[in-house]
């Protein structure tokens, strides 16, 4: 009878045990700690980044027009010279030559055209009196016009002669920053051939950037627009991270797009009063991005991309999350903009979002530590 009884107890009790078991399975899950923060309104300013390349203004090769070898170097290697500064000579002595021959030629034709003249006067006046053939007097007017044409010649070999003399010293022609030459003293150079140097302009300068066909209108807009003093519309960032204290203003929208590409070359003018932007150095351009003002900015990780798309959870006042799908505007720092999908104020979930799911119970408490064991 005691066995019949103690049966009847342990199935009582594996009964008992299987209901908890079943009870513990269908409970809800307990509330997930998280983190909230309140989505706020700020000022948002941001800029689009462009890679750039600074770009002289001007440049220019600087080539000879005569033939000879370098008798004359006048400047130093990366000085900044004035316009109209004599920078190299070419051997002269020839083209010296040859202009005073010219001289020469022009001083003797001129005599012989004077000389045609007067015996051309002569002629006519004979004729006036019927004193000598016509034919003597066409032959004189013949000559003297024969003369004036060898005078005309003779000048433009002067003048030729002259240029080719200039042509030997070669000037800057305009203010500029020299670069390192290209040839020494004694080496032999060709007319319109060798490279002597480079010079480039360098205040103002321009920096280049390329942009997508969908934006022309955006910066033909900036082009017409007046940039105020301390404007930062445009802004730019030296290779260092630094950025650079003067503002920049649109110079030149390239004349077509690259059909290949899709883009089209913008050029950026900035005052470089301290020599600072040099031609060809790397650079970045931000522009003032449209969309700046007040915005709803939240932090960073509290969004969740699923998808290709981009979520937030959002605490509700039944303390649930709800997961709410948002456009994003740029990152600031450790903070990023919404454009779209969260309100001003709203409460924001920023930790434990990896373990949510839409409609799961939340809540901002700690977890207590379960009771330690008591020791033996």
């Amino acid at each position: 009878m005691n066995k019949k009884y103690l049966a009847l107890s342990l199935l009582a009790l594996a009964s008992c045990g299987k209901k908890e078991d079943e009870q513990k399975k269908n409970a809800a899950p307990p509330p997930t700690p998280v983190s909230l923060v309140a989505a706020r309104t700020t000022e948002a300013v941001y800029y689009d980044e462009y890679p750039a390349t600074v770009v002289a203004l001007n440049t220019v090769e600087l080539r000879t027009q005569v033939t000879g070898f370098v008798t004359g170097i006048y400047f130093k290697e990366g000085e900044v010279v004035p316009k109209g500064k004599r920078l190299y000579e070419i051997d002269q002595r020839q083209y010296q030559a040859a202009y005073q021959q010219a001289q020469a030629d022009l001083r003797s034709v001129q005599a012989n055209a004077n000389n045609a003249e007067v015996n051309a006067g002569r002629y006519r006046r004979l004729a006036e009196q019927d004193a000598v053939a016509k034919q003597l007097v066409d032959n004189a007017n013949t000559t003297a016009a024969t003369a004036r044409a060898q005078v005309a010649a003779a000048q433009a070999a002067v003048n030729i002669a002259r240029n080719n003399l200039g042509f030997s010293s070669v000037t800057a022609p305009f203010s500029g920053r020299i670069g390192i030459s290209q040839v020494r003293l004694g080496s032999q150079v060709g007319a319109g051939t060798t490279l002597l140097n480079t010079i480039s302009s360098e205040d103002p300068v321009g920096v280049d950037i390329v942009v997508t066909q969908t934006d022309i209108a955006r910066f033909a807009e900036l082009q017409n627009s007046k940039v105020a003093r301390g404007d930062s519309s445009i802004r730019l960032v030296l290779p260092g991270g630094k950025t650079y204290p003067l503002p920049g203003h649109i110079r030149t929208i390239d004349r077509g797009v690259n059909s290949g590409t899709g883009t089209i070359t913008v050029r950026v003018e900035f005052a470089n009063p301290k020599r600072e932007l040099k031609d060809g150095m790397s650079a970045v351009v931000k522009v003032l991005n449209t969309q700046s003002g007040q915005r709803i900015v939240v932090p960073f990780k509290a969004i969740v991309e699923q998808m290709g798309e981009n979520f937030v959870y959002a605490a509700t006042d039944s303390s649930t999350a709800q997961q709410r799908k948002v456009k994003l505007g740029p990152r600031l720092k450790d903070q990023i903009v919404l454009l779209d999908g969260v309100k001003d104020g709203e409460k924001i979930v920023t930790e434990g979002v990896q373990k949510l799911r839409d409609g799961a119970k939340i809540t901002t408490e700690v977890p207590k530590a379960p009771p330690a064991a008591p020791g033996k």
